[in-house]
């Protein structure tokens, strides 16, 4: 009994003077050469309270340690008395992390695994993507590890299978990283869904998201932890103003009548003495076409670069881009034309210098790209900014006033996509099923669905269970059974060819690229490889490549010398600008219009603005410019709400028809962010269409239905749908071409239109079409703000600076590239000598 007491006491003692996991990752950090933040201990308190929350921090400033040692932290307390972390097997399933790019999930591993390696704890990691090898999820599906990192999809996945779900249920925390990626898209609605089932798992499960830069704090709180969660929950702020340096790049012989859509390739060498002085950086551009030419002109410049510059896209095979990410963490590279691919989380702490081609239309954005340099908390992220065209140094302006006003963008959310849900209803009809009352239970918890009615869940039960209305005598869409109340999927087949098609990521069939000899070099979308003849040079992956021949889906090529016929142009690559950088460029221009050229961008633009206003006038806050031009016979109007592209294309579009309605007359379009312009043979009756309500925010979406083909549009907005919903099969790798499923959705459009027009699939392509291709509720603020504005029409002689850039997108439709420069040059030559 003594001896029992005596061992007792030095247990007891033993455990006393074990420090505690506080000092432990104190201790850890200490030997590391860091010290804590403030949000970080704040995050790990709240962890270990069992709490759930957010923490919003500026790029590079720690978040990922500040979420990721919570966790461990509160198992290191559980484990406290045990000598040492060494048992025979690593503990369960217990943390999950969320990224939204397969490509972050190396990087992220890697800050993961450092403080189990170098604190000794038996925590097995590992990932799960689409990159992820068979034998390694075969060994997952059997037993899970500790902690795994995991993308949306590869979420969903595991959800499909019934076995897993035990040990999903013994999870004790999901970690959502860069949370302000997905919020707002179809790939967020998911990870709701997701969140939502293992919420239903393990009522007392803890959620952490990850984010930045991002406006809307409130409702990414509630879509990333549910609605009417009454689990303790806290937003931790970290760093919101990391120190960071913009400088703009301005030419020296700027245009005084810019050309809008010129990439801006006559600043290379400026661009290489940035390059030059910088040990490494990365070099922005908007669009993937625009990288291949950055990149080829770039080496053209400084062909001693060859081996230190390299190329990064999406469309890129993985094998080349984990070269270019291994080359800039190793210092090998000295710089890498990129888009939004590294735009996220990839922690390049070599990199000092991030150069901008052209605006980024957003200041989320722009701060998000500087932040990839100095990606340290105490580093100054450098940023340098190169207008592909002199009206975009007034957007850079606007982007610095709107960082110091702390205006970020807010991500707009979506409401009640049935698409999503009807794939979610039948991955959980795989794994393990469900009864009908329970699930509508938990879709009500999430953001998304929790006003869904009984109505609308029943017509998606209808969808999956035997194919709707119209499809019933169909038995390839009965894909799930109801069997004593529960709704299961039990044929094979059918759980092979979902689990295949999960995901909502839905973009134009593309076309693996090869060499004739061997070798991948990624993917191109198939309309513009369709379009190639053999023979014809295109640039792609930083290469010169002539087409060979196009086979089974596969187009085979040979590097080439000469110049290019075609750049790959890939569909939805142009960014609209956003609300608030609109709004902030039009109090540039107000304050420009004051004789106040706050900044050295502003300044630049002094002899831009001078002509604007000689000829025209420069819009204030409170006024709409409309300029009357007429060029060669043809009457030109020229609008400028500054409001966007995408609002632009649909409000020009309805207010030539507003205009018809009084006087019959045909028009032309073009618009850009700035404004819209319409030509015609004849001159537009402006004032009459203003007094009878040309800008009235009044039948706004009739008359955008009157102005455009809606059919058409709805058409391509639900081929989208159809993909997601799971009515047309991608298939096997290879085995549909995107004309085949194009023709796949033309026919259940038509069909559902016919005969089951209440459809509920279209009811949703047409409110996609109209809230995001269009952007209606945009147009309607623009609309209500314009009808308090002062309107003023001008008649310029001359087309002016701010009406330059729409004339020649207007030409671009008209000519081929070389005939576009050759006339634009000619019209800036003549504008020139006019003044």
């Amino acid at each position: 009994m003594r001896r029992g007491i005596r061992a007792s006491f030095f247990q007891f003692h033993s455990f006393c003077c074990m420090p505690t996991p506080n000092q432990i990752v104190q201790s850890w950090f200490a030997r590391n050469h860091w010290k804590p933040f403030p949000f970080q201990k704040k995050a790990w308190l709240a962890y270990q309270r069992g709490e759930s929350g957010m923490i919003h921090s500026a790029t590079g400033t720690g978040k990922t340690l500040a979420v990721w040692l919570g966790p461990i932290m509160k198992w290191m307390k559980e484990n406290r008395t045990t000598q040492q972390w060494t048992p025979k097997q690593p503990p369960p399933l217990r943390v999950l992390w969320i990224t939204p790019l397969r490509a972050l999930a190396g990087d992220t591993e890697n800050a993961m695994r450092k403080p189990l390696d170098e604190l000794g704890l038996p925590w097995r990691l590992e990932r799960r993507t689409g990159d992820s090898s068979a034998s390694l999820k075969a060994k997952q599906l059997k037993r899970l590890p500790t902690a795994l990192l995991t993308t949306p999809e590869s979420l969903s996945l595991l959800l499909t299978h019934e076995k897993l779900l035990e040990q999903l249920g013994g999870l004790e925390s999901v970690i959502v990283d860069e949370w302000h990626e997905l919020l707002g898209t179809k790939r967020g609605i998911q990870t709701e869904l997701g969140l939502a089932r293992l919420r239903r798992l393990n009522p007392a499960l803890q959620i952490w998201g990850v984010s930045a830069t991002l406006g809307n704090l409130d409702d990414a709180m509630d879509c990333l932890l549910g609605v009417n969660n009454t689990h303790p929950r806290q937003l931790i702020r970290g760093y919101a103003k990391k120190k960071m340096v913009f400088e703009s790049v301005i030419p020296t012989d700027m245009d005084r009548f810019p050309w809008a859509g010129h990439i801006g390739t006559k600043m290379i060498p400026q661009v290489c003495e940035l390059v030059d002085s910088a040990g490494s950086s990365l070099i922005f551009a908007n669009t993937r076409s625009q990288t291949e030419i950055w990149y080829r002109k770039i080496l053209e410049h400084r062909k001693d670069w060859a081996g230190k510059i390299a190329l990064h896209h999406g469309s890129l095979d993985n094998s080349v881009r984990h070269w270019v990410e291994d080359g800039l963490r190793e210092g090998r590279l000295k710089t890498v034309v990129c888009t939004s691919s590294l735009d996220l989380g990839v922690d390049f702490t070599a990199v000092d210098l991030v150069i901008q081609i052209g605006s980024p239309k957003g200041v989320a954005r722009l701060l998000q790209r500087a932040g990839r340099s100095g990606h340290q908390p105490d580093a100054v992220s450098r940023l340098a900014f190169v207008p592909t065209h002199a009206i975009e140094l007034a957007e850079l302006a606007a982007a610095q006033d709107a960082i110091k006003r702390e205006q970020l963008e807010a991500r707009p959310l979506l409401k009640k996509p049935l698409d999503v849900l009807a794939q979610h209803a039948v991955t959980i009809a795989i794994g393990g099923g469900f009864g009908r009352d329970r699930l509508l239970e938990e879709l009500r918890t999430t953001r998304a669905y929790e006003s869904l009615t009984d109505a609308e869940w029943d017509w998606v039960l209808r969808l999956v269970v035997h194919g709707g209305e119209s499809l019933e005598a169909y038995p390839d869409f009965h894909r799930v059974e109801i069997v004593d109340g529960k709704y299961q999927v039990s044929q094979r087949r059918i759980i092979s060819m979902h689990r295949m098609s999960i995901g909502t990521i839905v973009a134009d069939a593309a076309m693996r690229v090869k060499y004739v000899s061997g070798g991948s070099l990624g993917t191109v979308e198939e309309t513009f490889l369709t379009k190639l003849r053999p023979g014809e040079k295109f640039l792609f992956a930083g290469r010169l490549l002539e087409l060979v021949r196009i086979r089974d889906n596969v187009a085979y090529v040979r590097r080439t010398k000469g110049s290019p016929d075609a750049v790959p142009r890939w569909y939805g690559g142009r960014l609209p600008l956003s609300s608030e950088l609109s709004d902030s460029l039009r109090k540039k221009l107000t304050e420009a219009a004051e004789g106040k050229l706050i900044g050295r961008e502003m300044r630049a633009l002094k002899p831009l603005i001078d002509v604007q206003q000689q000829w025209s006038t420069l819009p204030r806050e409170d006024e709409l410019l409309i300029e009357r031009v007429k060029t060669k016979g043809v009457h030109q109007l020229f609008i400028y709400p500054f409001e966007g592209r995408l609002a632009h294309e649909g409000l020009v579009a309805m207010l030539a028809v507003r205009i018809s309605r009084l006087s019959p007359i045909t028009f032309s379009m073009a618009c850009n962010d700035y404004g819209m312009i319409l030509s015609s043979s004849q001159s537009a009756p402006v004032e009459r269409a203003i007094e009878a309500g040309l800008f009235s925010p009044d039948n706004l979406v009739r008359d955008i239905l009157d102005s455009l083909n809606e059919t058409e549009m709805m058409r391509r907005g639900f081929r989208e749908i159809a993909r997601v919903a799971g009515l047309i099969q991608q298939g096997y790798p290879g085995q549909k071409s995107a004309k085949h499923l194009q023709a796949s959705s033309n026919l259940f459009f038509d069909v559902f239109r016919e005969y089951d027009p209440d459809n509920l699939l279209l009811e949703q392509a047409r409110r996609e079409v109209l809230e995001q291709k269009l952007e209606t509720d945009r147009m309607y603020a623009a609309l209500s703000r314009i009808e308090n504005q002062t309107i003023v029409v001008t008649e310029p002689p001359k087309i002016t600076p701010l009406g330059f850039p729409l004339f020649v997108d207007r030409l671009r439709d008209r000519m081929s590239s070389e005939t576009l420069a050759d006339r634009v040059r000619k019209m800036q030559q003549q504008l020139e000598s006019s003044i």
